[in-house]
């Protein structure tokens, strides 16, 4: 139990590290939670855990490919949200990723990439 707490603790504390320099620079705080953060902790956490090397693998070869279809929602939430507003802007890029991976999907599928 006390792994998982620290599993938590850790975790948790990068975010908010993220949103804290966020405040202060949005170059800065861009760049730090472009960073593939939470994924790092998760291999090391997969690692530390002793799971097999092709979970392991399989963990960040999975990450990439969801990645990609998220991508358009940073493109698309700055230009709604002055349009919008904060949580129907939130709401509309949700809907958008959801979209976007559904398609992304079969797309992948055709070349023997199963995501769902």
């Amino acid at each position: 139990m006390a792994w998982i707490i620290t599993k938590y603790c850790i975790t948790a504390a990068m975010v908010v590290f993220v949103s804290e320099v966020a405040k202060r620079s949005d170059k800065l705080g861009g760049f730090i939670a472009a960073l593939p953060l939470i994924t790092l902790l998760t291999l090391v956490w997969l690692y530390l855990e002793k799971q097999p090397q092709v979970k392991i693998a399989n963990h960040a070869w999975y990450t990439f490919w969801n990645v990609l279809p998220t991508l358009p929602m940073f493109l698309v939430f700055p230009v709604l949200l002055p349009k919008l507003g904060f949580w129907p802007t939130l709401l509309a890029c949700v809907v958008l990723t959801v979209v976007c991976f559904g398609l992304f999907a079969v797309v992948l599928r055709r070349f023997g990439i199963g995501l769902l």
